[in-house]
């Protein structure tokens, strides 16, 4: 399926890192703790989000709903974005297109 966009790759990216980073306990994606991942240098954790950003991307092309520690990611198809939840609150809003 894949997932479309207008935007550059490298801005959606970046947003959709913002709003992962804001996620309690994402960092139990890669099977560490929150001592683990404070006690990292800012350049790896800048690339560790990377990866999450670019896995979850690629991920919601074929599965339009993710979890990610107690957060939802989904794929809004119809409105050309990508939406953060956690307990029922939007955190974060990433489109696709330009406005």
């Amino acid at each position: 399926m894949g997932i479309k966009f207008g935007r550059e790759y490298e801005d959606i990216i970046r947003d959709l890192m913002n709003g992962l980073g804001h996620v309690d306990g994402f960092y139990g994606f890669f099977e560490m703790s929150e001592t683990d991942w404070h006690e990292l240098p800012e350049e790896d954790r800048q690339e560790c989000l990377r990866t999450l950003a670019d896995d979850v991307f690629y991920g919601l092309g074929s599965e339009p709903l993710l979890q990610i520690a107690d957060a939802k990611v989904r794929y809004l198809k119809d409105r050309h974005l990508i939406q953060i939840d956690h307990d029922d609150q939007v955190v974060t809003i990433v489109r696709l297109t330009s406005a």
